[in-house]
């Protein structure tokens, strides 16, 4: 019998910041993917807001920047009801500060750039979670300078020494990680020249950032597949609606 392939829309904001790790794991597992460019694309198309899956990526810009970049407003109010319906979404780096203010909590500037590879430390509730191989050591990409608090009724699922929460979840379909698992270690040269500006103030020498990257790719590669895995087989197990999203 002919099994319909669940529809995903990839809310992208700059070109290299892609599925990366994640377009294989999707092509896999049944996922028909689209993207839509979310400075420039209508996002109250249907086709949007309804799809079973959707994912935010990242990108160089502050959630709190609405003035200058007014889309931004458009993704919170997106979010805002897909996370009230329960509906899966997936939020990575910006696209997880993105939930979390569109959850009513609070976005801003860090103390520090936190920019390289590293690990993270899960709570109870993270290993009890997909992202339990991360648990074993995994490093994960670090890229971002701001920072969240966490949302009413989110379950923190993983912090480090720099910023108290890396990642959460909400309900059982909504996930937000604020490092880049998805990123893919051999598409990171377009993330070195994307970021350049970003890279030399921060002053982080690309060339060891490269080296460093080499030594981990096999094992961030095998981390992503089962984390990912994990989570899309469990998508919409229990009670998919979970709590409501509270308003700005």
């Amino acid at each position: 019998m002919f099994q319909r392939r669940r529809s995903a829309v990839a809310l992208r904001h700059v070109a290299f910041e892609d599925l990366g790790l994640l377009a294989p794991i999707m092509e896999r597992e049944g996922w028909n993917v689209s993207f839509c460019e979310a400075p420039v694309d209508d996002l109250s198309h249907s086709s949007i807001g309804d799809a079973d899956l959707l994912i935010v990526l990242g990108g160089p810009i502050g959630v709190y920047e609405t003035e200058s970049y007014p889309f931004l407003s458009r993704e919170i109010d997106l979010l805002e009801r897909r996370l009230a319906q329960g509906l899966p979404t997936l939020g990575i780096c910006l696209g997880a500060q993105l939930m979390a203010k569109a959850l009513g909590a609070r976005v801003y500037a860090g103390g520090e750039k936190e920019i390289g590879w590293g690990s993270v430390t899960l709570t109870d509730s993270g290993h009890a979670s997909s992202l339990k191989p991360l648990g074993e050591g995994a490093p994960v990409l670090h890229w971002h300078g701001d920072t969240f608090d966490l949302p009413d009724n989110a379950a923190r699922l993983a912090s480090n020494e720099n910023y108290g929460n890396q990642a959460f979840a909400f309900g059982n379909n909504a996930l937000a990680l604020q490092f880049h698992l998805e990123a893919d270690p051999r598409q990171l040269e377009e993330w070195y020249v994307g970021h350049a500006v970003e890279l030399a103030s921060a002053k982080i020498s690309v060339r060891e950032l490269r080296a460093r990257t080499a030594e981990v790719s096999k094992t961030v590669a095998r981390a992503a597949d089962r984390v990912f895995t994990t989570w899309f087989g469990q998508l919409g197990q229990g009670n998919a609606a979970g709590k409501t999203a509270r308003a700005r």
